[in-house]
């Protein structure tokens, strides 16, 4: 019993971490209906920026992970509007290989910047444990860090998109483009602000990751934001809450897999859960079909 809770507690402190990166991707996809798979290197160059401020800068960890925030608001802003912008009307399949330029783009100068050996991510928060059962279940401070940010950035957003003036223009363009413009909406700066919203939730994704798993590479960020993306279509992709649950379901299927079947395939499992779910509900667990006409 206290060894499935402890790794109920780590599926849901890494499906946290996904929860925070899907929401990157489903409010982009669900504002700009773009995949911007280079969301996983904002994640890194967060992780990056964070990591050189605390380690060279000897900045305290808060003011490096805004550090990181900022630099990844900026660069997800230039992203939209250097690669993605010019694209808004070409064929879906453009944007999709821009964006895989974009991410190789990243990784590479990363390699350049900061070489490819790994590197050894300092603790962000740490201030003790939580002993449970007699000491047999230890709940980490950054496990309780990781959950708890995820449910206020959960909160926060919903509440943004729901009761602000920019969050019901965020739902308008979503809705339709071309009417919100004609409502006095600019379209553009509610897209760019879109993106630096997502960039800024990479640089914490990035960070919190980094704290749980402290090895810090180039490709740090490419397969959690694959999962990450996995999770957002999970959920229903464009579905904040929907994102929030793809998450947390990834991250618990994926520990427990690990856990109880078998390590090698605790990422295939993941996965394949992914396809059974679409094959019975192709929006995902909280998506609503789009009817579209030919």
């Amino acid at each position: 019993m206290v060894s499935f809770l402890r790794f109920l507690i780590n599926g849901i402190s890494l499906g946290s971490v996904y929860a925070i990166i899907a929401l990157g991707y489903t409010m982009v996809y669900g504002i700009a209906k773009m995949l911007n798979f280079a969301h996983g290197d904002v994640i890194m160059v967060g992780a990056y920026i964070a990591f050189c401020a605390m380690q060279y800068l000897n900045l305290p960890p808060l003011l490096s992970v805004l550090c990181a925030m900022v630099v990844c608001t900026c660069l997800g802003v230039v992203i939209e509007g250097l690669a993605y912008r010019p694209l808004r009307q070409a064929p879906k399949l453009a944007v999709l290989i821009t964006a895989i330029g974009v991410s190789y783009f990243l990784q590479n100068t990363a390699l350049l910047i900061w070489s490819s050996n790994p590197k050894v991510f300092p603790s962000v928060f740490s201030v003790g444990q939580i002993k449970l059962f007699d000491g047999n279940l230890v709940v980490s401070s950054e496990t309780i860090l990781t959950i708890a940010a995820n449910i206020v950035i959960m909160v926060a957003l919903t509440l943004f998109t729901g009761r602000t003036k920019m969050g019901k223009a965020m739902r308008a363009v979503s809705e339709d483009k071309g009417a919100a413009e004609l409502m006095g909406i600019n379209v553009n700066r509610t897209i760019s602000l879109t993106f630096a919203i997502g960039s800024a939730l990479a640089a914490i994704a990035g960070v919190l990751l980094c704290s749980a798993y402290p090895t810090l590479q180039p490709t740090t960020g490419s397969m959690p934001g694959i999962k990450a993306f996995t999770a957002a279509v999970f959920g229903g992709i464009g579905s904040i809450p929907g994102a929030m649950i793809g998450g947390l379901l990834l991250g618990v299927i994926e520990i427990l897999g690990k856990a109880y079947i078998s390590t090698e395939l605790g990422d295939a499992l993941v996965f394949a859960v992914l396809i059974i779910v679409l094959l019975f509900k192709p929006a995902g667990l909280l998506g609503k079909p789009v009817n579209e006409k030919v």
